[in-house]
Order: C-alpha cells, then structure tokens, then sequence
C-alpha cells in the first residue's frame, strides 16, 4: 500500500445554498397570509424597496388619456358652459340625509355590523337586572367570574364562600339564579347537572330521563341501550327516545359565545378556481400584495456615493430587492403550474365530487410541470385553493391508491373513504353494516380492502362503530 503526501486535483459538483436560494425557498413556502408579514418586514428593512400606488398610477393614466382626449379636435369644443354648471350644482348647502330620499343608500357597512359579546358581559347584563342587593350583586359577579371557557363553574361553593367571606347558603342562592340565566345551563357544576338543567326547561316531567342522565351517560356513549333498560325495567325503544332527546341537548352552554383566550385564524385562500363556462380558470390571490419597486432615489445614490463601505450596503441592498421582487415572480409562476397541473389530473373531482378523486402523488405533478418533488411539496404545504365545491388544501388531492381487480391505476384512499360513508348513510339502522361487511361490497365493485382498512378509514371520518350506530 502506497503511503506518502502528494496533490491531486478532482472535479466535483456541490449545490452550495446561498442566501439568494434560501431566500427564493422561504417565499415559496409562504402562504398569503406569512407572506404579507414577510414583506412588510423587508419594506422596513430595504430602502431601496418601495410601493407602487395602485390608485396613482391608474389615475395618472386616465389623467393622460384626459388630456390627451381633451387636447384633440376644436378649441372651441374645450370652453365650458359655466351656465349649464352652476344650474346643475346650484343646491350647494348642507342636505340631512334622513330627510332623502337616499338615506338608505348612504347607511354605511359599519352601521350593520353586529358586535359578539362574551358570555360574561351577557350574564352580567342579565345579573345587573335580577339582583336587588349589593351583596347579592356582588357574589354573583365572583360566580360569573368564575365560569371556565365552557360555562361551568369550576370552584366549589365552599371555595368561593371562603374567598369572598359569604355565607355558602347566600353562594347557593346566587349560583341557582344564575342557572336560570341565558343560556340555559350555564353555571353547572358538571355534566349531569348542565342537563339536567336543560330537562327541566324544557318541561320533562319524566322521572327516567333524569335517572340516565344522572347514573348512565358513559352507557349512553357506548350506545348500551338494553343495560339501562334492564337496570330501569323500561323498554328499549323508550330508553332510546329519552337519549335521542338527551343528545339534542348542548353540553357547553358557552359555545357561540367569544371567549377571551380564542385565537381564531381565518384562512386566505392562496389560489381560487373558478368555472366558467365549463372551462375552469385559475387565479392567483396576490392582488393585496404590494406592488415592490426599486426606489429611484437609492438607485442614483448608489451610482453617486464614493464610500467603499457604503457603496457595498447599498449594492447588497440593491442586489437583494431585486432578487425579493423576482422569487415573488417566481412563486407565483410555480404555485400556478402547480395548481393547473392538479386541475389536470383530478378534472373529475371538480367534475363529479370526492368519488372521483383519483390517486396522485408529488412525482406525478413534478414531472409534469419539470421541477423536483420538494418544488412541489413546498408550494402545496399549508396552501388552500378556493373551487366550487369549497375550500380545500392543496396537499388534500395528493392520495394514496387502493387497487382493484380490473388491472387498472386503482382509486384514491379519499375515493374510498367517500364510498363507505355512502354506504353508512345508506344501512338499515337497525342492522348496521360491519365493518367486514363494507370491506365485502366493496370488493364486490373491484376495490380490494381488508376489514382493518375499513375501520381505520372509518374512524378518519369520526363515524363510530355498527354496535354505536345501531338503532332499536
């Protein structure tokens, strides 16, 4: 074996990641909403970026279309009839508007708009109209104070009595008064009780109903209807009537009320398919994003300024902006390819609904528009797509195949899923269908999947087993 020092030269290939590429790669991954944030902060940070007015720019080109309509033909055409103005506008005094006419008209969006309360704002409206006294008053502001996000209370009489130094019989009393405010329920300490609350507004006067809610609401859960009956000596079929009522009852009187800790997130779509003429049209959403330009000004300073350490900020900064303005170019034209190649391959669903969807993988569409599999993953991942049929992500038509017997490419996971809730939707009650059940009709229609497939497709879909959908 030879050993010794010595040089030698080799030729190799290295992808080196430059802040440009990275740059390019972020944006790519932005969704609307993460890229508006993204180029607010590079507008505070780059001077030699700045927005074009839209507004302006539209109004200086009508402005030279006027001119330039108005310069043309006679002179004389061009002499105002000031008559004929002042008549027109000759009312030039201040007008109340709720004695026109156009009042209707001239009502504004905000004067429509109705503002959400919270839930204690609404029980303390309701409080400041049923106590009588200060002290009255006073535990019941703790109590309403003490309401958890879902309307219960979640300390003790006993706590609160020791907190706020008050007779826990005077507590009670608040607390039952409470509990007659809207909405019904709130104030509960428990399950039970929020329901029991609500039997009783709504007038049950059966004895049964506020047994199952007090002793068998995990049986009531797992759908075990003959238990209660035995247990109660009633019939089966009253059993599952009282349930069916108890179902219709709300567990969380607090649900439609905002609460101070919702971080709600509204979602933009980044691209909308519209369908027109049974011809489908993509649109990009960049229409609120800035307008990005090269501010002028740094530009020329750039050419000017003689200092070698500010020469190279400015170029950097000029090099930059440009590169920002071109990877936003950039994104679009991908997230476009992207979008129009999916429309390509699933043209059925858009058709036909989520039975149509067929298998499609990141490869597919890679080789499709001639750009790597991680292009597409980054312009799919947490991106929505506004269609007809609603609102979807991108990664939701990207599924898995099934196969079948008739050799074919087989069909989607989501296609399938679709047919098992179909035929769900469809059983006999009172003989659900099982899950191997399903799996057999299915391979009836050429779509081989195992029972334990079923299940886990099943419980995707939050649908609970055939024990638990059984009706009697």
């Amino acid at each position: 074996m030879k050993m010794g020092f010595e040089l030698s030269l080799s030729q190799t290939q290295k992808l080196i990641m430059t802040p440009e590429l990275r740059q390019a790669i972020q944006i790519l991954q932005f969704n609307n909403v993460e890229l508006m944030e993204y180029l607010n902060n590079q507008l505070e940070a780059n001077p030699f970026l700045e927005v074009v007015d839209k507004k302006r720019e539209s109004n200086s080109k009508d402005d030279n279309e006027k001119i330039e309509i108005y310069s043309d033909g006679d002179s004389s055409k061009d002499e105002i009839d000031w008559k004929e103005v002042v008549e027109k506008y000759d009312d030039i005094s201040y007008k109340n508007y709720e004695n026109s006419n156009d009042y209707d008209n001239r009502q504004s969006f905000e004067s429509y708009i109705s503002k959400k309360i919270s839930l204690k704002e609404h029980l303390m409206l309701q409080l400041g109209m049923s106590v009588k006294t200060e002290k009255e008053r006073k535990i019941g502001e703790f109590l309403i104070e003490s309401l958890d996000n879902k309307g219960y209370l979640a300390s003790t009489i006993h706590d609160i009595s020791m907190q706020i130094s008050e007779n826990h019989v005077d507590v009670e009393k608040a607390l039952h008064l409470i509990q007659g405010f809207d909405p019904v329920g709130v104030g509960a300490r428990n399950l039970s009780e929020c329901l029991m609350i609500q039997l009783k507004e709504k007038g049950i006067q059966d004895r049964n109903a506020y047994l199952i809610v007090d002793k068998y609401l995990d049986d009531i859960a797992t759908n075990k209807m003959q238990k209660i009956s035995k247990e109660l000596h009633i019939p089966v079929q009253r059993v599952q009537s009282i349930c069916d009522i108890i179902k219709m009852l709300e567990p969380k009187p607090a649900r439609g009320f905002i609460v101070d800790s919702d971080n709600i997130r509204y979602i933009v779509p980044d691209v909308t398919i519209e369908k027109v003429d049974n011809e489908y049209i993509i649109i990009v959403n960049d229409s609120n994003f800035p307008v990005l330009s090269i501010s002028s000004y740094y530009k020329q300073l750039s050419n000017d300024i003689n200092d070698k350490e500010a020469n190279k900020f400015l170029s950097d900064k000029l090099n930059s902006s440009m590169w920002l303005i071109r990877s936003i170019e950039q994104r679009r034209i991908t997230l476009y390819k992207v979008v129009e190649s999916i429309l390509k391959f699933q043209r059925d669903f858009f058709d036909y609904g989520d039975g149509a969807l067929k298998p499609l993988v990141l490869k597919d569409v890679a080789e499709d528009i001639s750009v790597h599999e991680s292009t597409v993953s980054r312009a799919t991942n947490g991106k929505y797509v506004q269609t007809p049929r609603g609102l979807y992500e991108l990664k939701y038509f990207f599924t898995s195949s099934v196969s079948d017997d008739n050799g074919g490419e087989g069909v989607s996971s989501t296609s399938v899923k679709a047919q098992i809730k179909e035929l769900i939707d469809e059983e006999n009650p009172q003989k659900p269908l099982s899950d191997q059940k399903i799996a057999d009709v299915l391979e009836n229609k050429g779509i081989n999947i195992s029972r334990r497939t079923v299940a886990k497709y099943r419980d995707e879909m939050l649908i609970p087993s055939s024990s638990m959908r059984r009706r009697f």
